[in-house]
């Protein structure tokens, strides 16, 4: 028994938000089918590398244990479908720009009219109001409007292009998958669904918490390598001897205290954390040399785990995959192939005690479901065929 069971979800999305979402959902037990097209490309279908059945490794990660449900929703067949299959599955999650579930006749007024308790999730870069709420986008796009990458980068220097998707997993999965959850609550009370409208750049610019807080108190907007986490402190990253880094995030007194012992710098153990910008640069600078005098591995032997001053190793992504705090947590899991083989992805990040999580099966080829979701449903083999002979499940 996993904690989602009954949790039925039809997954409109592609790319990574909305199936990033659905990913955590089916995790957690719940019965989500993608509903998906050839005629529209999916970007994470195509994207290399890929198995030997040239099937996109990211693609399988972000959609296992979901069905996938081939129609071409341009057709009016194809829309009687998802009618049908509304009455069961209840919540739908869509990234499609505002507007387009309207015209293909999915909207939310108009499935809300068939099943009263849908919860229904948009999420798109921009919202489903304002004046950008058609704009197309991407996810540094939506980060460069909210005000994050201008004050997280160096000063003179150009942002830089991040390593994950931020604003589509942490500001439109994570949201969304809060927003249903909640949303769920709310139904199990009152019988009644809701729509949610999720945007990436709302969610973003919320996240500039600290920094917000500080220009509405003081209208000061936050500076590059001026603020108190963005480099303007002895916060930030430092350079080995032989070119690796590390991360210090010593600001505590405490912690401060075993860094500089650490370090070899015991003089500047009493610098106060508000002490003037020269101070800090000095402090700063101290630091900094002292990295350089040693390479990383001796580093690594200095903060070992014994060590406890918030200082860690800069790692790579393979480094991070055999680090035991990693393993011991569960990240790294094993899902079923078709073949029987099995495929080494992320796990879950919830944990939920007596419970474990549910990895069925990797993501699979496109429309792998469509006939036994159909036959689920009443369609007979016949009504199947002609189905697909009129190009319904394309």
């Amino acid at each position: 028994m996993t904690i989602l069971n009954g949790l039925k979800v039809l997954d409109f999305c592609s790319l990574f938000s909305g199936p990033f979402a659905t990913m955590m959902f089916a995790d957690l037990g719940a019965d989500v089918i993608h509903i998906e097209s050839e005629r529209r490309v999916d970007l994470m279908r195509i994207m290399p590398p890929y198995d030997e059945e040239h099937e996109s490794f990211i693609h399988q990660h972000l959609n296992r244990s979901k069905r996938s449900l081939q129609l071409n929703l341009k057709t009016p067949e194809a829309i009687a479908i998802v009618k049908k299959l509304i009455a069961d599955y209840d919540i739908v999650i869509e990234g499609f720009r505002p507007g387009v579930m309207k015209r293909l006749g999915i909207d939310y007024d108009t499935l809300r009219a068939i099943n009263p308790r849908i919860i229904y999730c948009s999420i798109t870069g921009y919202g489903q109001t304002g004046p950008f709420s058609n704009r197309p986008g991407h996810d540094n796009n939506y980060l460069s409007v909210a005000g994050v990458l201008d004050h997280s980068r160096l000063k003179d220097k150009k942002p830089i292009a991040m390593g994950i998707q931020i604003a589509d997993m942490a500001g439109g999965a994570m949201h969304a998958a809060v927003g249903v959850l909640a949303a769920a609550l709310h139904r199990e009370k009152t019988g009644e669904g809701k729509f949610i409208d999720v945007s990436m750049t709302d969610a973003m610019f919320a996240m500039n918490a600290v920094y917000g807080a500080q220009y509405f108190g003081s209208g000061r907007s936050p500076q590059p390598e001026e603020e108190i986490l963005n480099g303007g402190t002895f916060y930030d990253y430092y350079r080995t001897k032989d070119g690796r880094y590390f991360s210090v995030g010593s600001l505590e007194p405490q912690f401060r205290k075993l860094l500089c012992e650490a370090l070899g710098i015991p003089e500047l153990i009493d610098s106060k954390f508000k002490d003037s910008a020269y101070t800090q640069k000095r402090f700063k600078d101290a630091v900094s040399d002292a990295f350089c005098t040693k390479t990383f591995e001796q580093w690594l032997d200095i903060f070992n785990d014994d060590f406890h001053g918030c200082v860690e190793p800069v790692l790579a992504f393979d480094e991070a995959c055999a680090h035991p705090q990693i393993q011991a947590r569960d990240m790294l899991v094993d899902v079923p192939k078709p073949d029987g083989t099995m495929q080494r992805q992320i796990g879950t990040v919830l944990k939920f005690d007596g419970i474990e999580p549910s990895y069925q099966f990797v993501g699979t080829k496109i429309g792998a479901h469509t006939e036994e979701i159909l036959e689920q449903y009443g369609y007979s083999a016949q009504q199947i065929e002609q189905l697909e002979n009129n190009g319904v499940l394309k």
